[in-house]
């Protein structure tokens, strides 16, 4: 699938970007090479590049090199609230490379908002500037680690879509069961949202993203997930369909590209 060889190259020391003393830290690097593993599927939408294509076509190992270095980009960006621009990311992260533009941004963009949450909006479309923002409003990701931590609000999109689709309710078993595919164990530390029971648990509760119940009358007692108060404070459920739809479009769109 085409986000495997992206997300194997994210956990590759990143090339220097910007001005001398600013290149990324070996953690950061490390974190950002998490085995993310099944959430790929989430983007089918991007369309592979075949090493049958015609001479001059660009390899899928390059091009996996070149998204990685971009979603590395943008998220430094997104961290430090800077906006960034098509001139910027032609001359700092492409360079040489710069014809491959359209479909290196094209598959940054869906990777940051697909895997870890981040939007990337266009300001002025006169310049062509660009702001990136928590997908759907979601604030989760502003008190962590000072701001220097790696976005999981992309794991909150998911787990608040999967209980959208289970009627509201999301049953416990059911929801590390879908998560397990996409490499999110419980008991097992991951290298971006760490120990995955004490966030969905504890730390979203605690901020109000999520609840979490005993199922009435459940004997043995069963658990499920809910939205929490400032889940629908800050998103609401129309917007995550419209999101959804937006995401299935992408992937049937895509679907039977060879």
């Amino acid at each position: 699938m085409p986000w495997q060889g992206t997300m194997s190259e994210l956990s590759k020391p990143e090339e220097d970007l910007q001005e001398p003393g600013k290149a990324q830290g070996l953690e950061e690097a490390q974190l950002l090479g998490a085995e993310w593993g099944e959430a790929a599927t989430l983007s089918a939408s991007s369309p592979p590049v075949s090493s049958s294509t015609p001479e001059g076509a660009l390899p899928q190992e390059a091009l996996n090199k070149m998204v990685a270095n971009m979603v590395k980009f943008l998220l430094r960006k997104y961290r430090n609230k800077e906006p960034t621009s098509d001139d910027e990311l032609l001359n700092t992260v492409l360079r040489d490379n710069q014809e491959h533009y359209p479909v290196v941004f094209h598959q940054a963009v869906e990777c940051v908002l697909l895997v870890f949450g981040v939007d990337v909006k266009e300001v002025d479309p006169r310049k062509h500037i660009y702001i990136m923002v928590p997908s759907l409003g979601l604030t989760c990701d502003a008190t962590q680690r000072g701001g220097q931590g790696l976005p999981k609000a992309g794991l909150l999109v998911v787990v608040l879509s999967l209980i959208l689709q289970n009627r509201d309710r999301g049953p416990e078993e059911e929801i590390w069961r879908a998560l397990s595919r996409m490499g999110v164990c419980v008991g097992r530390e991951h290298s971006i949202f760490g120990e995955p029971r004490e966030l969905l648990t504890q730390v979203w509760v605690r901020e109000g993203y999520l609840e979490y119940r005993q199922v009435p009358d459940s004997h043995p007692a069963r658990y499920e997930f809910l939205w929490g108060p400032r889940a629908f404070a800050e998103t609401s459920k129309e917007k995550f369909t419209e999101y959804l739809l937006r995401v299935n479009e992408r992937a049937f769109r895509w679907r039977d590209v060879p």
